[in-house]
């Protein structure tokens, strides 16, 4: 049985939904050598690095791919994470609801035209409820990577959180490419298995109608080492370059527009609702 790790979502400290103050400075995002959850983050890590394999992979894809869990509209889906949020920790006093809802509209004030924009930055982060399905947090939150293939530096605690994880020894899959070519594009490669990758499953998975540029933002906006440190570009195609800097794009208003000025959600529930019923109305199946 594999291990489990209890409380709120670990990533929230380094994504982070953790406001210290009303404004936070550029630098203090994404911190990975000290603060109060470093404890925590680290042992939800050490964890992820050890059991997410190649095969561990391919058995989430087999667990989830079918969308067979439930069935919900959208706006429920957003609305549930907020029994994410833990209560006892003093650094997290609003719910997860409102990260989503600061995303969408950091990205209407710049993007005010581009509706299906808005609708990523609001549905983001709710493959997170995969966590109150009975996932462990280690194989629903935090930064993802390729597996298969050596693991890049720039992965976080890529030194001292990997030791464990037997694909590291492997001798095909320790290789640069693995089982992968050059170029062979990162619609062949398999991700670490967390909310990206599976909220990308149930919007192919339900047909709708969100454009290839938002489908990359959800299923790669966690995999920092490729759009913030530029590693595992040799596996990258055409496409994925020119999706890119898309991910970018969305990656400042995912990071950035976490503060403790929370928006009016039962205010904005309205106009986002309209952009869910043109691109994923319905009940979807997840």
């Amino acid at each position: 049985m594999s291990p489990t790790v209890t409380g709120p979502d670990p990533s929230l400290v380094y994504r982070p939904e953790i406001v210290e103050k009303q404004y936070k400075d550029k630098e203090d995002y994404r911190n990975f050598e000290n603060g109060g959850l470093f404890d925590r983050v680290f042992h939800t890590y050490k964890i992820m690095h050890s059991i997410q394999t190649l095969d561990f992979v391919k058995l989430k894809h087999s667990e989830w791919s079918h969308c067979s869990h439930s069935q919900m509209g959208v706006m429920d889906a957003v609305m549930s994470l907020d029994q994410l949020v833990d209560e006892s920790d003093p650094d997290v006093d609003f719910p997860n609801s409102f990260h989503a809802f600061q995303t969408a509209e950091g990205i209407r004030r710049e993007h005010p035209d581009n509706g299906w924009f808005q609708l990523v930055g609001l549905i983001h982060d709710i493959g997170k409820i995969m966590a109150l399905w009975g996932e462990p947090q280690w194989a629903v939150v935090g930064d993802t990577f390729p597996v298969g293939c050596r693991f890049q530096n720039s992965i976080v605690f890529r030194e001292n959180s990997f030791q464990d994880n037997p694909n590291t020894s492997d001798p095909v899959y320790s290789t640069e490419c693995g089982i992968y070519t050059n170029n062979c594009g990162l619609e062949k490669v398999n991700m670490s298995w967390g909310h990206d990758e599976y909220l990308y499953r149930v919007m192919k998975y339900n047909e709708c109608s969100i454009p290839e540029e938002g489908l990359y933002m959800i299923r790669f906006h966690s995999f920092y080492p490729w759009h913030s440190n530029g590693d595992y570009m040799h596996l990258c195609n055409e496409k994925d370059l020119r999706m890119l800097p898309w991910v970018q794009e969305f990656n400042k208003f995912d990071l950035y527009t976490k503060t403790a000025d929370l928006p009016d959600v039962e205010a904005l529930k309205p106009y986002y609702q309209s952009l869910i019923d043109k691109y994923c109305p319905g009940i979807l199946k997840w």
